[in-house]
This record gives structure tokens, C-alpha cells and sequence, in this order.
């Protein structure tokens, strides 16, 4: 049985949207860009062309919203030049001025004749392997009703069919338009939609979805988005699982702490995600510290994302304790990421754990924390199926992987989040203090391990200059 042959395709310019794509767009077929004003549209088409300018094709950009100018500016704003790229600025409603003299008001067959006439013409003259059409909302207003405006786009379509153009046509999506979404979809091979939502708090959001597109098994479903400054549209796709496949067995990961490692039955397993929970001051960030010294002084790479604690301070606590993790920053073994909550979406997040784990073969992920992280965002619940997939790519990928959980109240109360993050631990370790004969004593226990034995029993946490201790906790005698 003969292998099928893969089918030709040109790169969007947009590295996240041609992994969604599978390569990117396949050739020679009629695409549309949809999406409200600012989502992004005139970025990703600039990008789109340039990519085909780099590739040695002839590019055309036949505007009818935007003006030479604009698009320049555009282009000016990310550091970028429009060299290789025709731009034709035509007006949909006096693309002809000689044939515009002969009324003082143009019918819309006339204006719409006058529009097709120029937009064909400019296609013959440079002969476009790629061209951008910018944008359709003029011409739905000019055709009036939704059969003319289908029939208008199907001859379009037969039109740069014949002569092999890969085109992208912008659509403004308004309410006005939304409501001929479905015969535009029916028409075009591929429709890629842009959402941009402003939230209650901070940023805006940025979305993108492949809705359609034939012949290509995408990556379906929203993935996150950004505009950024000299790299213009960024796209983030969703993590697949099952993409990580580590063929090492499981290891134990050791602490340092000979005690703390019994009471795992020996060590946290490789590929597990663990839960470190507790109150402020239980030392939930202390354990972070010491299994991150412990790997580096493995020689293992160590990947430490902080949503809440400062980098300084993370190196002068863990300083405090006798653990120096300066040096191996400055090495490149221990990858330090400090961010801003309210300036990263999951997807975005997602997708630079991934790429650390793949560049650097890291062996351990610490997030700090995680309840500062979920805070941040609008939708938790949704950002928790975000996480989920990160944490299955991690485990697949033989990362162990602590998550650090703020608890406030008693045990049994919630966690600082309204959603249940539990089940996303494979191990839960407890960490609480409690008040003994007029002095404070920290409690450490393991309430869960999925894999092997651990120990139930309550112990106490030591944490002092000199390091990090475990010991049998004994009550004071009463006098």
C-alpha cells in the first residue's frame, strides 16, 4: 500500500498558529482572517507576507480599509519593513475615477464592477504567489444582500484558483457581519478566528481559533495569543501530552534531608507532581529551596517559576539556610522566571515550561506559587485544565514537579482558591504550625503518596540557620 503524499504548505509567519496547523497553510487555496477591530488581523497578514517575501515570492496587499500609510505605521511599530510587498490602495467606493466623473452618486453594481476591476487588474499586472485582501466588510456593505455578496466571493475564489494564489481575507467581524458568517465559512478553505475579551482586571486577552480548515488534522479549540512589540503576533498552542515520552525508568528524587526522604518511603518518584501545602510561615517554600539544591548539587537542572516572591529574596531566604543558589543561576543550571501574574496567560505559561524542560532536560519544576498564579486569573477553573495538561507533559516527561500551595485556616478549610487543586497532586505534603506550651512548632506530614509506601506519622520541621531538619514530634511534658 502506497504512502499518501504530503500535501504542499506555506508558512503563516506565525510559528504557534503553523504548529496548530501542522506545518501551515496548504497551498494554493482562499483563507479567511476573522476578528474584531484590534485583534490582530493587519499584524498577522503583514507577517503572513513577509514570510512570503522571504521565501522569494511575489506578495500583494490590496487594501481597501487602510491606507499605504497605516499599514507602514504598522509595520514601523514592530521594527519591520514592507520592502518585497505591493501595496494597492483602492477605495471601494471610487476605484475608477474616470468611470466615478460620469455620476454624481454610483450605483452599487457600478462601484462594486469598479472595485473587481481593480483588485483583478493589479493580480494580472504583478502575478502575487501570495496576496492579503483587507477587508471584506467593505465589500459586504457595497453588495447589500448576502447572494450577491456570496456570489461576488465564490467568482473571487475561481479567480485566484486559476492562477495559484494563496490569499487571506480579512474579515471585520461586526454585528452586522456576523450574521453572514456562514456563507463566508462555506466558501473559503480555512477560517482562522481572532478573540480578543477585555477582563474585569489587567490585560487584555487574546485568543485564536482554527474553526475550519480542510484537508489538516489541527489542533482544534481556542489557544492564547499575543501582540508583541518587534515580534508582532505570538501564538501559544496548547500542550499535548502525549507528546513527552521519557524512556527512563522512575527515580527517586532525594532531598538532602535523610528524615525527609524516609518519610516518602525513600525519595519523591520522577514524573509525579507534588503538593506542597501549609500556612504562611510553615517553610512551603523552605522545601522548595532544599529540593532544588539537592538536584543542582546532583548536577541536575532545576527550572523555578515565582508568581510571588521576588528573585532577592528568594536567594537571601535560601541563604538564611545555608543554601547558595546564586552561583548555579549564574551557571545556567538553575532557571529562574519571575512574573507578573496579571501579564501571562496559561497558554503563554504553559508553553515556556515546555520549551525549558525541552531545551535543558530539566529535572525539576518548582512553582511559587501556584495559588498567586491561579489568583491572577479570571477563569480558574479553566486555568486548572490548563495546568493539568502542563503537569501530564511534565510527568511524561520524567520532571518532578512542586506546587506550592498557600492554605489559610485550619486543616479541612480551603486552600486560598475556590477551586479543588488535590487531585492534581500525586503526592500532598502538609506542612502546619501549632502553638505548644507558649512557643510555635512547625508540623511536616505526608497526608498522600500514589506510588509505594510513606510514612503517616506527624513530624517536626526544623528550620534553622544551619539547615533543614526532620525529627520525631514529641510533645512537651506537662509540668
Amino acid at each position: 500500500m502506497s504512502k499518501r503524499k504530503a500535501q504542499p504548505v506555506v508558512a503563516t509567519g506565525v510559528a504557534g498558529l503553523d504548529e496548530i496547523l501542522r506545518g501551515g497553510l496548504p497551498a494554493s487555496n482562499l483563507y479567511m482572517l476573522q476578528g474584531a477591530p484590534g485583534a490582530g488581523k493587519t499584524t498577522a497578514a503583514l507577517q503572513f507576507l513577509r514570510a512570503g517575501v522571504e521565501a522569494g515570492e511575489r506578495c500583494i496587499y490590496v487594501s481597501l480599509s487602510q491606507t499605504a500609510a497605516e499599514l507602514k505605521s504598522i509595520a514601523l511599530s514592530h521594527g519591520w519593513t514592507l520592502d518585497g510587498i505591493r501595496i494597492e490602495e483602492l477605495s471601494a467606493s471610487d476605484a475608477v475615477n474616470g468611470a466615478a466623473d460620469q455620476t454624481i452618486f454610483q450605483t452599487a453594481e457600478l462601484r462594486l464592477d469598479e472595485t473587481r476591476q481593480a483588485i483583478e487588474l493589479a493580480i494580472e499586472e504583478h502575478k502575487p504567489h501570495r496576496l492579503v485582501y483587507d477587508s471584506l466588510l467593505e465589500i459586504r456593505l457595497i453588495t447589500g444582500d448576502t447572494p450577491r455578496f456570496r456570489r461576488e466571493l465564490l467568482g473571487f475564489k475561481a479567480f485566484l484558483a486559476q492562477r495559484k494564489v494563496v490569499a487571506l481575507l480579512l474579515d471585520t467581524q461586526t454585528n452586522e457581519a456576523a450574521s453572514n458568517g456562514e456563507e463566508v465559512e462555506g466558501i473559503a478553505h480555512g477560517v482562522i478566528r481572532f478573540d480578543k475579551s477585555l477582563q474585569d482586571y489587567g490585560s487584555v486577552r487574546r485568543r485564536i481559533e482554527v474553526s475550519k480548515m480542510r484537508g489538516v488534522p489541527i489542533a482544534d479549540g481556542y489557544h492564547d495569543m499575543a501582540i508583541r512589540e518587534g515580534e508582532g503576533v505570538v501564538v501559544f498552542p496548547r500542550i499535548v501530552p502525549g507528546e513527552a515520552v521519557d524512556s527512563r525508568k522512575p527515580q527517586l528524587i532525594k532531598s538532602g534531608v535523610d528524615a525527609l526522604d524516609d518519610m516518602f518511603g525513600g525519595g519523591q518518584e520522577s514524573g509525579t507532581t507534588t503538593l506542597v501545602i501549609g500556612q504562611s510561615g510553615t517553610g512551603k517554600s523552605t522545601m522548595a529551596s532544599l529540593y532544588s539544591t539537592a538536584a543542582l548539587k546532583r548536577g541536575e537542572t532545576v527550572a523555578l517559576f515565582l508568581f510571588e516572591e521576588r528573585l532577592e529574596t528568594f536567594f537571601r531566604r535560601s541563604e538564611g539556610l545555608g543554601m547558595d543558589l546564586r552561583q548555579f543561576h549564574k551557571d545556567g543550571q538553575l532557571i529562574i522566571r519571575d512574573f507578573n501574574p496579571n501579564e501571562i496567560s496559561p497558554g503563554e505559561f504553559a508553553q515556556i515550561a515546555q520549551s525549558i524542560v525541552k531545551d535543558f532536560k530539566t529535572r525539576v519544576v518548582v512553582i511559587d506559587s501556584f495559588t498567586g498564579y491561579l489568583n491572577s486569573l479570571p477563569h480558574r477553573d479553566k486555568a486548572v485544565r490548563d495546568i493539568q495538561s502542563l503537569l501530564k507533559y511534565l510527568a511524561r516527561s520524567g520532571v518532578l514537579t512542586m506546587l506550592i500551595v498557600a492554605q489559610h485556616g485550619l486543616l479541612g478549610q480551603n486552600v486560598g482558591i475556590d477551586v479543588d487543586v488535590s487531585f492534581l497532586g500525586d503526592t500532598v505534603l502538609l506542612l502546619r504550625i501549632m502553638e505548644d506550651d507558649g512557643r510555635l512548632r512547625r508540623n511536616i506530614t505526608v497526608v498522600k503518596k500514589r506510588h509505594g509506601p510513606h510514612d503517616l506519622n506527624v513530624h517536626e520541621l526544623l528550620i534553622e540557620s544551619d539547615g533543614v531538619k526532620v525529627v520525631p514530634f514529641n510533645p512537651l511534658p506537662t509540668p
